[in-house]
């Protein structure tokens, strides 16, 4: 009886693992020309991320540009001088940074 009732915990704990795993998200950002970027963000299971923060947040940690995906889960900014970085905040342990040297076209 004890080895089913772990083996059910076990099959329970995977499901929960892969569950979460489909859910991540994600956080893509182009540079459209030396002044622009374009962050679009969402979820690895394709699910859109409208209304989700993303802010862009200085090298003091300020918010620089606080801002909100768009319908289409994007959001366009101007590049802001000095250094600063990106981040989509879904929620309590999903959140995902954006640094500069990862922005495509820069």
């Amino acid at each position: 009886m004890r080895a089913i009732l772990r083996s059910a915990t076990l099959l329970l704990g995977l499901a929960a693992s892969a569950s979460a795993l489909a859910h991540a998200p994600f956080c893509e950002c182009t540079a459209l020309d030396a002044e622009t970027i374009r962050c679009v963000g969402g979820f690895t299971d394709g699910s859109a991320a409208p209304g989700v923060t993303l802010d862009v947040i200085g090298a003091d940690n300020q918010v620089l540009i606080p801002g909100k995906l768009g319908a289409d889960s994007s959001l366009t900014f101007k590049r802001p001088s000095g250094d600063f970085y990106i981040l989509f905040d879904v929620g309590p342990g999903y959140r995902v940074e954006v640094e500069p040297s990862e922005i495509k076209g820069i």
